[in-house]
């Protein structure tokens, strides 16, 4: 198994920047509405999508740089919706190619590594919620 990079304090990397954080969630989001696969899910569950933006841009911000300003339970709302096994691939497959596009190679990985383990919470939680027992998928390869 590999290193939990989540549980080290400070920056997930030296050279990692707010701006460069808001716009891969920025570009990532834009290509998220308009995806066959999950832009249903998204269009379906946010109503204010500036107020998503910056709520997903303070959780990025707080996962890759720990600032903190993230205030609340990721958790809850991907446990209501009908969220499938297709769906957290596709946001992987996306947010993977957003990230290799916007960040030099080493900070996309850094993102890389956290997207796949919250994905992998996430999904393990929802299995959890069914009465099922699931492990990650994501997070080792």
């Amino acid at each position: 198994m590999t290193d939990n990079p989540l549980a080290h304090p400070g920056a997930a990397h030296p050279d990692l920047r707010e701006q460069m954080i808001s716009n891969l969630v920025r570009i990532f989001y834009a290509r998220a509405r308009r995806d066959e696969v999950i832009g249903p899910i998204f269009e379906a569950a946010v109503e204010d999508w500036e107020d998503h933006i910056t709520r997903i841009t303070d959780f990025w911000s707080n996962v890759m740089l720990r600032t903190g300003r993230y205030e609340g339970r990721p958790m809850r709302p991907h446990l209501i919706l009908p969220l499938t096994a297709a769906h957290f691939d596709r946001w992987l497959e996306l947010f993977e190619a957003t990230a290799h596009e916007i960040c030099p190679p080493d900070i996309a990985w850094a993102f890389i590594i956290r997207a796949r383990r919250i994905a992998d919470s996430f999904e393990m939680a929802r299995a959890s919620q069914r009465g099922e027992v699931a492990g990650p998928r994501h997070s080792v390869r």
